[in-house]
């Protein structure tokens, strides 16, 4: 497994990151220690996480659980030092939930941290990341701002960016990262650390698939000349680039099964753009998970890739689809896809 640079942190992370967002759901506590298991034994030593998870459904009897699942692992194992530990601050996306208040502020991200800090049994997160912007940004499906509508108290990234650089001295986080985040918003992060002599941003998390490439448009040059990679999340965009959702089939107990809210890749081009690259894979001799998989793992702005699973056999067969290094001639045929059903699902 490589190991790859987390922006210029000094921290290195593997090329592949274990996704965790169904664990507490999907997931028991015994088959999330599983995937912990199996992915150091592959190589991986980078978990993701967040304080929201599971989100497959979420759930305010759950929120939390995927955190815990992680510190009891760690308690059993005392294994804290085995793995670059990511989670997330949710700020005013918590709002769907109980603490509509919530923002992305001293008070809202310190009390969001000592929860997250309490629940994985660790004093520090390796790399603490915003999970969204606190102003308004476009969402699922949406490509840009028409105008701005941030909310009233929506907290500017000064503030947020001096928060956080206090956590680093207080020795809580190694490093920040942002979410669903756009060219701007990673703009001024980078002006302000610089201009203010204040941590750098070290990573982007945003979606990033065969059927979603926006990231290429404005992130993907902050990536490269900046040192701020991608982690890639929903690789396989929720599972649709397996093909096992073509046909209108549901499998029982799949995300489009149990998680109804995720309607990003509901749109009327999806199923033909999938239905193609599917036939691309088999064309090369290759699995629908090797085309999607090794496609995110290999470009050069990807810091790492979130691969996550329900079961072992599922997560055994991502990890070793996502180390396949695809050809030129594959790499080209992808492109002819591109061409004629380009992001279809932003």
């Amino acid at each position: 497994m490589e190991q790859r640079p987390l922006g210029r942190t000094g921290i290195t992370v593997s090329s592949v990151c274990l996704g965790t967002m169904t664990w507490g759901s999907q997931n028991s506590e015994a088959e999330a220690h599983a995937q912990i298991d199996l992915a150091l034994d592959r190589g991986i030593t980078f978990l993701d996480t967040a304080e929201a998870y599971p989100v497959t459904p979420a759930s305010a009897e759950t929120r939390g659980l995927t955190e815990a699942y992680i510190g009891s692992w760690i308690e059993r194992n005392r294994g804290r030092d085995r793995f670059v530990l990511a989670t997330k601050v949710a700020g005013p996306a918590r709002g769907r939930g109980a603490d509509a208040d919530s923002r992305l502020d001293r008070r809202g991200i310190e009390a969001a941290l000592d929860a997250s800090l309490k629940r994985l049994n660790t004093d520090y997160v390796d790399l603490y990341q915003l999970h969204w912007p606190d102003r308004r940004v476009p969402r699922f499906g949406e490509r840009g701002l028409v105008e701005i509508s941030d909310e009233p108290g929506t907290v500017p990234i000064a503030e947020t960016l001096g928060v956080l650089a206090d956590l680093v001295k207080a020795g809580k986080i190694r490093a920040f990262g942002v979410s669903n985040e756009t060219p701007w918003g990673v703009s001024e992060f980078l002006r302000l650390s610089r201009d203010e002599n204040l941590p750098r941003v070290a990573s982007i998390q945003n979606a990033y698939s065969l059927l979603n490439r926006t990231f290429e448009i404005g992130l993907s040059e902050f990536a490269l000349r900046e040192d701020v990679g991608l982690l890639a999340y929903s690789p396989l965009a929720a599972g649709h680039l397996s093909g096992k959702y073509l046909g209108g089939q549901v499998p029982a107990g799949s995300r489009l099964d149990v998680a109804k809210q995720f309607v990003r890749y509901n749109v009327p081009q999806q199923p033909d753009a999938t239905a193609r690259y599917g036939a691309v894979a088999r064309a090369f001799g290759l699995d629908p998970l090797e085309l999607a998989l090794g496609f995110v793992h290999g470009r050069s702005f990807v810091t790492s890739s979130i691969i996550g699973a329900t079961s072992l056999e599922q997560l055994d067969a991502d990890i070793a689809a996502s180390l396949v290094k695809l050809s030129p001639d594959v790499i080209e045929a992808i492109e002819g896809i591109q061409r004629l059903y380009p992001d279809p699902c932003p």
